[in-house]
């Protein structure tokens, strides 16, 4: 089966419904370089202070920077962008909500080997889902060309409709290569994994992710982001980050008020969900 490919004008719904089909898609150059370069500079210092991964699967000779929504003034803007949102809202519409999963600079340096082929969703320790229903929906962000040689990530397109905890090799898999501010999006349920980087140089992306809220996050955003920084967001992004009520009775403060009133006094309301949208609850 073929990666799909789209233009950046690509209609919501039909990126959604080759995610559902394919379970991964690319974008070509969604954003300009520009903006990728922009959170290259803005990155660079945690970047450089951050050491090379612990084991095989992390990577010996890869980096991965956390935090970007406190570090970088230009991520928002990939993580609020109108085309990912509107995939996103497709592919996790069976649950109440969503949340942001994670955010993180992937940077794979010469001469690392290929990451095993994975699902992501297996970080929700292996839990066996039911086929079909996608617990994420995420985005990796070329911040540099993305090629065969420099290790381009390798997916299994259509994996998504396989049987869970399958092992794979590179042989299975296909590259998905794309030009700077272009961006991979796949599902939590498709097979994939990191490539091995034969180049001279390192390659970039932006990995951020996407989880249906009655799920933890895999990068605690409240404390990967001074309560102080996520004041200044908008409330949009403060409630994707968290700062919102998962389902009926899911992540209220103290005595049952809305997480978004602790960045925002008067924005929220004190009690619980829609017990005839969201089961009821117990008394």
């Amino acid at each position: 089966m073929d990666l799909p490919r789209f233009r950046a004008d690509v209609e919501a719904e039909v990126l959604a419904e080759a995610l559902g089909s394919h379970g991964c898609a690319v974008i070509e150059r969604l954003v300009p370089g520009s903006t990728m370069d922009d959170i290259a500079d803005e990155l660079a210092p945690w970047v450089s202070a951050t050491p090379y991964g612990p084991d095989d699967f992390s990577g010996s000779a890869t980096t991965r920077t956390g935090g970007l929504l406190a570090r970088s003034a230009t991520v928002p803007q990939l993580v609020m962008h109108p085309s990912i949102r509107g995939a996103a809202d497709r592919v996790l519409a069976h649950a109440t909500s969503y949340q942001l999963h994670l955010t993180q600079l992937i940077a794979i340096g010469p001469g690392e080997t290929g990451q095993p082929i994975h699902r992501d969703q297996w970080a929700f320790d292996f839990f066996p889902f039911p086929k079909g229903y996608e617990v994420q929906c995420n985005t990796l962000w070329a911040m540099t060309d993305f090629t065969e040689e420099n290790g381009a990530t390798r997916v299994i397109p259509g994996s998504n409709h396989f049987e869970d905890k399958q092992r794979f090799t590179v042989d299975d898999t296909v590259p998905a290569e794309m030009p700077k501010g272009s961006v991979l999006v796949y599902t939590g349920a498709l097979y994939h994994g990191g490539g091995a980087n034969r180049s001279e140089a390192v390659r970039c992306g932006v990995n951020i992710t996407y989880n249906v809220s009655w799920l933890r996050q895999e990068e605690n955003q409240y404390l990967s982001v001074p309560i102080e920084v996520a004041r200044t967001f908008d409330e949009d992004l403060q409630r994707l980050m968290g700062y919102a009520r998962g389902a009926y009775a899911l992540g209220y403060v103290d005595d049952l008020r809305d997480p978004i009133e602790v960045l925002r006094p008067g924005a929220g309301q004190v009690g619980l969900g829609d017990t005839r949208a969201e089961g009821g609850a117990a008394r």
